[in-house]
């Protein structure tokens, strides 16, 4: 074979390669569109608001106690939090899955060692009943409510398993305010994958564009933005938005779930 005829064979070959890789990256047959234009005029209003759960709607800091019976420090709760929304991209990316409840106590078993303490089985059992049992913030219901009495429709989409017989929204208080309840076990893949939020759009059977997702995140919010949904933050203690030129900011951010709300309705109602 000449020089010239392998150096085309060998081009072939890698445009193959790269044009699979392209396509496995995506991890779906749903499109992943680009950025949307999104217009928050009243015609264009979204009719249903979508929240995010762990953080958002419940108090993930309620199992402070438990982080600092084990390391010492309630704050320890933080950097598990972080290292599980880390390692949950992760295996999202590189095509594994794994329960958001069952990732959580392998993160603990991997700090514990980080950190040169241990844990027991029965530790490990601790926290992943703690997952199941997180409170409602106290500012939830009253957010919630706000938004049902303007006449908006509710959902969630969080990134742990739903439960037969209630999950940690029914326990916490808040399930009365919700339609209908989504989780990212269906599609076996972590917030911000785009799939997620297309599953979202699919099952309510709306356009993007009809769907305001509300999270304490602003990843999970960009993740809802680059599908064409709506956003609003709340910027509950650890967070904040991301100002960055090119990437969608929120449509409302406020510190509570109140102030987020009141803002939405304001646009559009």
């Amino acid at each position: 074979m000449s020089k010239e005829a392998f150096l085309i064979k060998r081009r072939k070959f890698l445009g193959t390669v790269l044009g699979t890789i392209a396509a496995s990256s995506v991890g779906s047959s749903l499109p992943v569109p680009s950025m949307p234009q999104q217009n928050s005029s009243k015609a264009a209003a979204p009719s249903i608001i979508v929240f995010d759960v762990n953080e958002t709607l419940i108090d993930i800091e309620s199992i402070g106690p438990f982080f600092e019976r084990i390391f010492g420090d309630p704050k320890v709760v933080r950097e598990w939090f972080n290292q599980l929304i880390l390692y949950s991209n992760a295996i999202t990316l590189s095509g594994y899955y794994q329960t958001f409840f069952t990732l959580g106590q392998g993160v603990l078993e991997m700090l514990a060692k980080i950190h040169g303490v241990a844990v027991t089985p029965k530790d490990i059992e601790e926290l992943r009943d703690s997952m199941r049992n997180m409170p409602a913030h106290k500012d939830s219901a009253e957010g919630l409510r706000l938004l049902k009495e303007a006449g908006f429709r509710l959902a969630t989409l969080t990134n742990s398993p739903l439960e037969k017989n209630g999950g940690p929204l029914e326990r916490a208080g808040l399930g009365q305010f919700i339609e209908r309840e989504f989780s990212v076990d269906t599609v076996r893949r972590f917030k911000p994958a785009p799939q997620v939020y297309h599953l979202v759009a699919e099952m309510l059977d709306v356009a993007p564009s009809s769907i305001c997702l509300v999270a304490a995140h602003t990843w999970d919010t960009v993740g809802a933005q680059s599908v064409g949904f709506f956003a609003g933050l709340v910027a509950r203690s650890g967070n904040a938005p991301l100002p960055v030129k090119g990437l969608p900011q929120p449509q409302a951010v406020a510190p509570d779930l109140p102030g987020v709300a009141k803002q939405l309705i304001t646009l559009w109602r």
